[in-house]
């Protein structure tokens, strides 16, 4: 296996461009992503409504890591491995398995982007009071129309009449992150991205702990042991119980006083949002709440807005039948509801469609 950190000239000239803020590394095989280096920050920095110690996107395995690499672009499938590349029409058009799969094929460490890694950076985003605009009207910002990217398709930006993907990181700088040229590119819009760690069965939500859906050896499958459900009184992740089965189409979770969503209602410990709708006015009216400690931990998670204003609107949308895993960010078609708030909640695992990729990420 080449190595991943050995400097080279493309390396060296991509790190003095954008003041090593963007790197290079190395698959399996050899070819080159292009990944955003994301130092570890503390929940207190960003809001004390979070808690505190490091933000649990850094700690993968139950050790705490420096720093993520995130892609600076969404993925595409080339050889056989999911690249970072810049002027690509990402891959869309595969189900969830298809692209941590894909991901995990470049090699240990390499994963597709976490739940609460696009949590994590939505958070950054939030707290240094830039939200990025993106492709969410068919290759041009819906909130800046003036704003465009290259059409994958050639076609003109606005026009609604084909697929309105652009190419990776051809919009301008207010598509970045933090909007500087070495900022990530497309976190809103264009393409959901697939975000393994978080799904939701018949409404109750459950996790992977802490950044571990980014190992290569844990198992994302329906039936993983990995998935927990979070106690609505302490927050504490726990395992879920439940009878029948995801497969048989009849699973019911049991567990008592876990955290669930619905679209309306005032059933105990169950966050209540009209799917469609912004994330920022999710409400908590159980007739027993959603506890202060477990709200605490939904937001760490990007499960529970951080504040009822200023998030940009960003949408949520969900599906309460089956097993429903996240995609995060928006697309082209997704309007004023993109954005790095963006969660949706709707897709079974098997669910393809030209709105929907990922993004590959990596930690050691």
């Amino acid at each position: 296996m080449p190595s991943i950190f050995v400097k080279d000239d493309l390396r060296a000239s991509v790190e003095a461009a954008t003041g090593g803020k963007v790197t290079v590394l190395y698959t399996a095989s050899g070819q080159p992503s292009y990944m955003n280096v994301i130092p570890k920050f503390n929940l207190e920095d960003i809001d004390a409504g979070l808690g505190s110690g490091v933000h649990p996107a850094f700690i993968v395995g139950g050790v705490e890591k420096s720093e993520l690499f995130i892609g600076t672009y969404q993925g595409i499938n080339k050889n056989g491995e999911f690249l970072s590349l810049p002027g690509v029409d990402p891959t869309v058009s595969q189900n969830f398995d298809y692209f941590a799969n894909l991901a995990r094929a470049n090699g240990p460490g390499w994963h597709a982007i976490s739940s609460i890694e696009f949590t994590a950076l939505a958070l950054w985003c939030w707290k240094n009071g830039y939200m990025p605009r993106g492709n969410s009207n068919y290759g041009r910002s819906s909130d800046a129309t003036w704003e465009t990217g290259r059409r994958a398709d050639g076609g003109t930006p606005g026009d609604t009449s084909a697929t309105g993907r652009t190419l990776t990181g051809s919009g301008p700088v207010s598509w970045r992150h933090d909007n500087s040229v070495g900022g990530i590119a497309d976190l809103c819009g264009n393409i959901w991205e697939w975000s393994p760690g978080l799904r939701v069965v018949q409404g109750e939500i459950q996790v992977i702990a802490n950044n571990d859906a980014a190992l290569n050896a844990t198992d994302l499958s329906a039936t993983s042991s990995a998935w927990k459900a979070i106690d609505g009184d302490t927050g504490l992740l726990i395992n879920p119980t439940f009878t029948g089965s995801i497969a048989g189409g009849d699973y019911v979770p049991t567990t008592p006083k876990s955290v669930r969503y619905n679209t309306s209602g005032t059933a105990n410990y169950t966050l209540v949002r009209t799917s469609g709708q912004s994330f920022e006015g999710m409400t908590n009216p159980g007739s027993t709440p959603v506890s202060a400690a477990a709200l605490t931990v939904l937001k760490k998670y990007g499960l529970f807005p951080v504040a009822s204003t200023g998030l940009g609107g960003d949408g949520f949308y969900l599906n309460v039948e089956g097993e429903r895993l996240a995609a995060r960010g928006g697309s082209w078609g997704s309007a004023a509801l993109s954005g790095v708030f963006a969660l949706y909640l709707s897709y079974a695992r098997s669910y393809t469609g030209t709105s929907l990729g990922s993004r590959p990420a990596f930690v050691l």
